[in-house]
């Protein structure tokens, strides 16, 4: 059985962040739009991350340099970032590169 990991990304920016979080040639999935308008007139993305190439501390830093620029961004900036487990959720607003490596574990195996 393949571990994967769910990402719900929310804002104006989530298509283009989604974009450049996949181009990641360390990160193997697929990502797609809800189809819907989230609240305040942006946008969301459901990624699903089925295995990582590379260490894992080295892909949890890259992720949460990526969302602290991205998060950054004027004008079109995210809401919220979600990582979705079979055991649990992470808000990467608060993460730690830590609680992101410890989240991706299961797909380096």
């Amino acid at each position: 059985m393949t571990a994967e990991i769910l990402l719900e990304i929310e804002g104006e920016g989530a298509v283009v962040a989604t974009e450049a979080l996949f181009d990641r040639p360390e990160l193997v999935g697929r990502w797609e739009t809800t189809g819907e308008d989230e609240r305040d007139g942006g946008l969301a993305t459901v990624g699903v991350i089925v295995g990582i190439v590379g260490g894992v501390m080295a892909i949890a830093e890259q992720i949460r340099k990526w969302y602290q620029e991205y998060r950054a961004k004027p004008g079109k900036k995210l809401d919220k970032v979600l990582i979705i487990t079979p055991h649990g959720r992470l808000l990467l607003e608060d993460a730690t590169i830590e609680q992101i490596a410890k989240v991706l574990e299961p797909l380096a195996k």
